[in-house]
């Protein structure tokens, strides 16, 4: 049974973070931002101007009392300890914001859009230094870890991108309904009802590893070498659109979530966590060592990923709404998922340690 935080809005939650202290933000409907401490008690709350959808909370690493906050197309940095009027205030995004990003060192904050547009701000100078686009909705942008410069981005263009600074065009980029016809799964008769329009992306620990969540309900975990990228493995779980995903620090454990209303855990390590020193040989490896019922028209199928194994879940949390966003924290030395949903309450579910 979930734990259930109330009392913090009165809509729809749109959106989580958590800070290293263990600070919950959480941004709903209507202008709404709440603070919640570890036990699910108020610590704060603030109604934001215009009333405009509050779609992104994002503390800083590095002085955890500082926050980003996205509200139509604005974003505020705020003090936590005492929700008032913002210190600063940054309109750079001509239409909604739906994801915000930092990266390591805190020099770059991406914010990307319903304009398909990524505004890059360097935050020393408080001006945009970059502007990326994708073709239809930005849902998701996030900076790789250890590396400053890079990021990877995705939308309802079904496209999956990677970035460096440098560079105003991506470096790689993947189109998932492309992907879909080439490995001529059974549901690539269906890609026409049911496009896998990208939703949400995370990127593991390492830098290197990251997965997408998108509309046909498969997750899809990729794996950057050099300047592209390469589909590691391909799983299905949700029913439905997977809306939320999430990799948990330091480790190779992911949280999914989706429209199907379903959390569930996956443990990818014996996948991916092999595969650092020489992805390519090894999966070129795995490639030839596969049977043949594995292949299709020469190619890998990434679900039967060691050629017999399947991955399934660790846990499954029949939460039963519709995902908005999930989040990760430690609770009284525990790990704990904490879910928004369509509801205006934080749903808390303990999580098995990796």
């Amino acid at each position: 049974m979930a734990v259930k935080w109330t009392g913090g809005h009165s809509s729809s939650i749109l959106c989580l973070n958590v800070n290293k202290e263990g600070l919950v933000a959480s941004g709903a409907e209507g202008g709404e931002l709440t603070l919640w401490d570890g036990d699910g008690a108020l610590a704060g709350q603030l109604q934001l101007p215009e009333a405009d959808n509050v779609t992104s909370v994002l503390f800083s690493p590095h002085h955890p009392s500082m926050l980003y906050v996205s509200h139509g197309e604005t974003i505020s940095l705020l003090d936590a300890r005492s929700l008032k009027e913002p210190i600063e205030r940054f309109h750079v995004n001509e239409e909604e914001i739906n994801c915000l990003s930092l990266n390591e060192t805190e020099s770059f904050l991406a914010a990307a859009d319903d304009s398909g547009a990524i505004k890059i701000m360097d935050l020393e100078n408080k001006k945009v230094s970059r502007s990326l686009r994708h073709s239809n909705i930005c849902s998701s942008v996030v900076f790789r870890p250890q590396r400053p410069q890079s990021l990877v981005s995705c939308g309802l263009d079904m496209q999956v991108m990677l970035w460096n600074l440098q560079k105003a065009r991506p470096l790689w980029t993947t189109n998932l309904q492309d992907c879909e016809t080439e490995d001529d799964s059974p549901q690539s008769a269906g890609q026409f009802f049911n496009p896998p329009l990208a939703h949400s992306l995370s990127v593991a620990s390492c830098g290197n590893i990251f997965v997408c969540g998108a509309q046909d309900g498969k997750v899809r975990i990729f794996r950057v070498t050099g300047v592209k990228f390469e589909r590691e493995l391909e799983f299905e779980g949700h029913s439905l659109g997977v809306s939320q995903v999430l990799f948990l620090p330091e480790t190779y454990w992911l949280l999914t979530g989706g429209n199907d209303g379903k959390v569930l855990l996956w443990d990818v390590s014996s996948e991916v966590g092999k595969q650092q020193k020489s992805p390519v040989k090894s999966l070129q490896r795995r490639k030839a060592q596969a049977p043949a019922s594995t292949r299709k028209e020469g190619k890998f199928d990434k679900a039967a990923s060691n050629g017999h194994a399947r991955v399934s879940p660790k846990l499954t949390i029949e939460h039963g709404e519709k995902v908005n966003w999930i989040s990760c924290t430690e609770i009284k030395g525990c790990r704990r998922v904490l879910v928004a949903d369509q509801s205006n309450s934080v749903s808390v579910y303990p999580l098995p340690e990796p």
